[in-house]
């Protein structure tokens, strides 16, 4: 997952969060009235953490970076097996513009529920990595590359089902599981038929990780997340002899910095949207005057048409002015994963979520309102359809990072909360 948490409101608030949708937010995180604890469920999430542990481990010692499809392959054997063994018809789906693969299971029961459960199967990390971040246990942390992000969020769906098998429960009509193995580049591959099959469901529940209690104090759930696009900017000059005839050239790279600089705060004016440049590049050599540069810039987007309005912004801006003459400007968006809003239902599956979380000697669960970083649960809020909850996983720090770890002390209380939610979603009219 691209995000990051400061503890209770990310820098994205101040641009993105509608001031409603943060009172409403905090509020519901403070406070729930505990209902009585399910001791059946409780003790059976306690006697899977052993096997919580082991699965992590496990998955954590298969390199899968989103580049490693090998490696997503062999977590794609794992997760299957896993699958099978808890009885679900399970089947191998080639993503539509790769060689990977997304692992889909499909439990049936007597109920009427229809819920999805996703996660993702690769990670940001280059092959090689487990060399020098080794997986290690050092005291409540366990650590390793990709065990918050995302290979937690595998194993609390797994073992959340073990637990709810193990107490014969079935009051559902059908439970889909589905992992996919793109989200840290986008999930282009993989994007729509999340979409797809979140619109034949009630509920998605997401897997993203939660904050570490050692940074954000409390463990929490996630109402919004930012949608991704990338802007480009290219300009067109002429090239010359850079020590003989500079004059008779057109330095593009020029242009670029000037339009990049003109530009650089040009989402301000724009709801919903954020822009940053983050890569550039011009010429070829030293002695040629850059008849081309291109820059990039990583947009994050929360509001419908936010996209449409900053590229005409774009556009507009480049028009206005050129610092070097007879340079020609070109500016394009590419809108990659949709934002993912909580909404009205949203933000009822996150009140149920905290007071079952609160069955748990009061304990809180806090409603961390948006994040800069885009999810698969985007996807899943695509259509409408499905009510959406994010960063049910294990509570981590470190993610995209050194030393990513999990807390322990997380296991059995997302373990719970996945089942106990489940339970309760299929209880209702």
């Amino acid at each position: 997952m691209r995000h990051q948490f400061d503890g209770c409101l990310t820098a994205m608030k101040k641009h993105f969060l509608n001031p409603c949708l943060a009172a409403l937010a905090l509020a519901l995180s403070m406070g729930a009235s505990a209902q009585k604890r399910d001791d059946a469920i409780f003790a059976a999430a306690q006697a899977a953490q052993p096997a919580v542990i082991d699965t992590l481990q496990k998955l954590v010692l298969i390199e899968s970076g989103s580049a490693n499809v090998t490696g997503i392959a062999r977590v794609a054997d794992f997760a299957q097996a896993r699958l099978d063994a808890l009885g679900a018809k399970t089947e191998r789906i080639k993503t539509s513009n790769s060689e990977r693969v997304m692992v889909k299971g499909v439990l049936k029961g007597q109920g009427r529920l229809k819920a999805m459960l996703i996660a993702h199967m690769d990670t940001v990390y280059p092959d090689g990595i487990l060399a020098t971040q080794p997986y290690k246990l050092d005291g409540n942390r366990l650590y390793g590359p990709g065990i918050a992000d995302d290979k937690g969020g595998i194993a609390v769906i797994l073992h959340s089902l073990a637990v709810l098998q193990s107490q014969g429960w079935n009051d559902y009509a059908t439970l889909t599981v589905l992992f996919n193995p793109d989200e840290e580049i986008g999930s282009g591959g993989s994007g729509a038929l999340i979409q797809s099959l979140a619109a034949e469901h009630d509920v998605v529940l997401s897997y993203e990780p939660t904050a570490a209690k050692s940074m954000a104090k409390v463990e929490g759930i996630l109402l919004a997340a930012a949608g991704t696009a990338t802007a480009t900017m290219e300009v067109k000059g002429k090239a010359s002899h850079a020590g003989a005839a500079p004059d008779e050239g057109r330095n593009a790279l020029i242009e670029l910095s000037h339009q990049m600089l003109a530009t650089e705060g040009i989402a301000k004016g724009i709801e919903g949207a954020q822009l940053n440049w983050t890569y550039a590049q011009g010429g070829l050599v030293r002695n040629q005057i850059p008849e081309s540069a291109v820059a990039t810039a990583d947009v994050r987007l929360l509001k419908p048409g936010a996209a449409d309005k900053l590229q005409a912004a774009l556009v507009a801006k480049t028009q206005e002015s050129r610092r070097v003459p007879d340079t020609h400007v070109h500016v394009k968006m590419e809108v990659g994963r949709p934002p993912y809003v909580a909404g009205e239902r949203g933000m009822a599956l996150a009140q149920r979520a905290r007071a079952i979380y609160a069955e748990l000697d009061g304990r809180p669960l806090f409603f961390h309102p948006v994040t800069g970083g885009g999810t698969d649960a985007g996807f899943a809020s695509g259509s409408g359809k499905a009510a959406v909850l994010e960063s049910l996983g294990l509570a981590g720090w470190g993610f995209h990072a050194r030393d990513e770890y999990i807390e322990i002390d997380s296991i059995v209380p997302r373990l719970y909360l996945t089942a106990r939610l489940l339970q309760d979603l299929a209880k209702q009219p």
